[in-house]
């Protein structure tokens, strides 16, 4: 048998030329290409799947502890800082307590601790030889405990005292106007007069010196 091949017909649309032509077939026609030609000019529309809402989380409450800061700690007596201010006094944390300078010297530390409280006031950097004199000005003056000495080189203007606040300003009209006896230089210290002394001893004697030897 022979082989056929499947060809395929042109499409004819209704209103086409070969149609019979009659009255009705002419008026069928012609709504037939009407409609025809709708089809054609309508536009298509592809439908696809509308996405899940999502959550809007702009407007959710926030935790918050993620913002929380870190807050500055208070400064103890801060009215000493305002007293001495002309002077652009700089601060330190220092143990602990706030470090207070001006310029290069230390002046003050301000101590405001929950424990150990009996050393909390305002320490003055003062020496030794000033004490006496120093305890004039302030009569509840006196050493520092937990720097572990009897005498102590700084001495403390005690929180507890009646008269911390009047002491504490006095200390810093002695500071605004130069007193030599608050105030330290970190890093130097005084050498003794023992230990010039030491210093001299081990000095070697220049040469042909006499000193030491028997007289003829």
């Amino acid at each position: 048998m022979g082989t056929y091949r499947q060809r395929a017909l042109p499409v004819v649309p209704p209103w086409s030329e070969t149609s019979s032509r009659c009255g009705e077939d002419i008026a069928r026609d012609a709504v037939a290409q009407d409609a025809w030609q709708s089809k054609s000019t309508v536009p298509r529309f592809i439908l696809t799947p509308m996405p899940k809402p999502r959550r809007n989380t702009a407007f959710l409450p926030l935790d918050d502890t993620l913002f929380t800061v870190k807050q500055r700690k208070a400064v103890p007596h801060e009215f000493v800082l305002d007293a001495i201010a002309p002077l652009s006094p700089w601060t330190r944390p220092m143990f602990g307590c706030l470090a207070v300078y001006v310029k290069e010297k230390i002046v003050l530390v301000l101590r405001d601790k929950h424990k150990n409280t009996a050393d909390n006031g305002v320490w003055l950097a003062t020496t030794e030889e000033h004490h006496e004199s120093l305890r004039r000005e302030f009569p509840n003056m006196r050493s520092i405990t937990v720097l572990g000495k009897a005498v102590t080189g700084w001495q403390l203007l005690p929180a507890d005292a009646p008269d911390l606040e009047e002491a504490a300003l006095r200390a810093c009209e002695l500071i605004v106007a130069g007193d030599p006896r608050i105030g330290k230089v970190p890093g130097t210290r005084r050498v003794s007069l023992s230990g010039v002394k030491k210093a001299a001893l081990r000095t070697k004697m220049p040469k042909g010196s006499t000193k030491g030897r028997a007289r003829p």
